[in-house]
């Protein structure tokens, strides 16, 4: 039996790897995490989208016993600005679609608009973003009960996400990674701290053993790499290819500051901010006593004194005197993420830059995946080769959503704009496109393999950046619209009642403050 496991590297992708691993197999595992207290984490990854309530909900935690603890706030979409043209904004809202006679809400819109604001005459999220709403009432009831589901009595993953939940969650990456590791250790998890200094293979290849400064030998059945960029296991000791996607995603830098405000004043808007720039684009991420933000860039259109001047405009006073963290990204995936008996799971895997909020998705789906294809002594290939396929499909499918917000934009006031619509597209990307222009996406003409993101995703991206021509279906002209200008009043009246009765976001977490 594989019955030890030696986690290499600590962070969000480390601690969340071992609190999973114990929490899913209890003590007929051991779990070894040995992490360096002179490498520092990135720990900039503070959003998420909504299919991470899985995860605390397989570990038991509540939000009341971890979110005050890592300063976290909810997430209800992401607010685009500035992607069509300057002032403009949209939302990509965690909610999916409405259906009328067979066509979406937002098919409907199309036929016939009745303002400029899809965003707000399809969808209750974003009236509640623009007013700084919480999802929640201050007793703890979701807005739409609905939209909840019934609770399982058993503990659910990704497979489980058949309804829409209705938000995610902003949080400190690094109390995250402090919050799991006391979970992790309290429940067995052995905690190494210590430098790793070499990494030693048995005559087949795979890892015997690493060796650290302090504590000697670390043995293991299965060796997890959460190294991040530098992938010292896979990477560097297994000499596992990394396929790039700069080709079609070329920015690789991000600078990033922690600026503390007082948020009573600012207030928390539920949703993360992502401001197009003149080489990239600017996070905005409010947590409970801060903000986290950073600029995404281009190194080929961007200096880095460059970037952190900008950011630091962006910001205004509150930037002075901050340190500014630069990170050099590298973009792209491993051919393979598990070699032999090395996973390796993080950015030691792949990334794509954080525009959609994917690298924690990453983690946690690598971690699901890694559980329900957990090997016995035999080390069946058949196991590896699912996992490699099904993770690799994943990021190749963000990649290509990823690359559609540029493609898309209408933006095109500068030589980084104009050359977004010029890059190489993924496969089979310029097919799908050509037929969203007559069709709005659906099931059927999206990516087809699980990368996290619905049709309706791709359906709102593409109507709030306004680069496509889109055509509405023939077919409206000659339906009645009676029924869809009926839920069009009916979601600005819910809209209307919701904004009336829920507190702001500031005010429902402070009473856990």
């Amino acid at each position: 039996m594989v019955n030890s496991v030696v986690v290499v590297g600590g962070g969000t992708a480390g601690w969340m790897t071992a609190s999973y691993l114990t929490a899913a197999f209890g003590d007929r595992i051991s779990v070894t995490l040995v992490e360096s207290d002179r490498v520092g984490t990135i720990g900039v990854g503070e959003a998420t989208f909504s299919t991470v309530r899985h995860f605390f909900e397989y570990l038991g935690l509540a939000e009341q016993d971890w979110m005050p603890a890592c300063n976290a706030t909810y997430k209800l979409a992401i607010r685009f600005e500035n992607w069509r043209e300057p002032g403009h904004h949209f939302y990509h809202p965690f909610e999916r679609q409405r259906v009328v006679d067979g066509f979406t809400l937002p098919d409907w819109w199309l036929s016939s608009p009745s303002s400029d604001r899809f965003d707000k005459d399809c969808f209750l999220v974003g009236t509640l973003c623009d007013n700084l709403k919480s999802p929640r009432h201050m007793d703890g009831s979701l807005f739409e009960g609905d939209l909840n589901g019934t609770r399982s009595t058993y503990r659910t993953t990704l497979s489980e996400q058949t309804t829409q939940f209705p938000y995610a969650y902003h949080f400190d990456a690094s109390l995250l990674a402090d919050y799991l590791r006391d979970y992790g250790v309290a429940r067995g998890v052995r905690h190494v701290v210590d430098d790793v200094v070499e990494v030693k293979q048995d005559e087949r290849g795979w890892i015997s053993h690493v060796v650290t400064k302090r504590h000697g030998d670390l043995t293991g059945d299965l060796f997890i790499d959460c190294t991040g960029f530098r992938s010292l296991l896979l990477g560097k000791t297994m000499a596992e290819p990394f396929e790039s996607y700069q080709d079609s995603l070329p920015n690789d830098s991000a600078v990033a500051l922690r600026v503390p405000l007082d948020m009573a004043n600012r207030g928390l808007r539920p949703c993360t901010t992502a401001t197009a720039q003149e080489a990239g684009w600017i996070w905005t991420i409010p947590l409970f006593d801060r903000i986290g933000t950073g600029y995404v860039y281009a190194s080929d259109y961007s200096s880095p004194e460059q970037a952190e001047r900008r950011l630091r405009e962006f910001v205004g006073p509150a930037a002075e005197s901050l340190e500014a963290n630069h990170i050099r990204m590298r973009i792209g995936r491993s051919r393979r993420h598990w070699v032999g008996n090395c996973v390796a799971i993080g950015l030691a895997s792949g990334f794509v830059e954080p525009l959609e909020s994917t690298g924690i998705f990453f983690i946690q789906n690598a971690i699901e995946q890694l559980v329900k294809h957990f090997p016995d002594a035999r080390w069946e290939e058949g196991l590896r080769d699912s996992y490699n396929q099904l993770i690799s499909r994943c990021m190749d499918g963000v990649r290509e959503f990823l690359v559609v917000h540029y493609y898309a934009a209408r933006r095109q006031d500068n030589q980084y704009w104009r050359d977004t619509k010029t890059r190489p597209l993924p496969d089979g990307l310029a097919e799908r496109l050509e037929r969203w222009r007559t069709r709005l996406p659906d099931a059927e003409t999206v990516y087809p393999h699980y990368h996290g993101f619905e049709s309706y995703s791709y359906v709102c991206m593409l109507l709030g950046l306004g680069g496509l021509d889109l055509k509405a279906s023939p077919a409206l002209a000659l339906l009645d619209s009676s029924s869809a200008q009926h839920e069009f009043k009916l979601v600005a009246e819910q809209a209307a009642e919701l904004e009336r009765t829920l507190p702001t976001q500031y005010e429902y977490f402070a009473q856990f403050h």
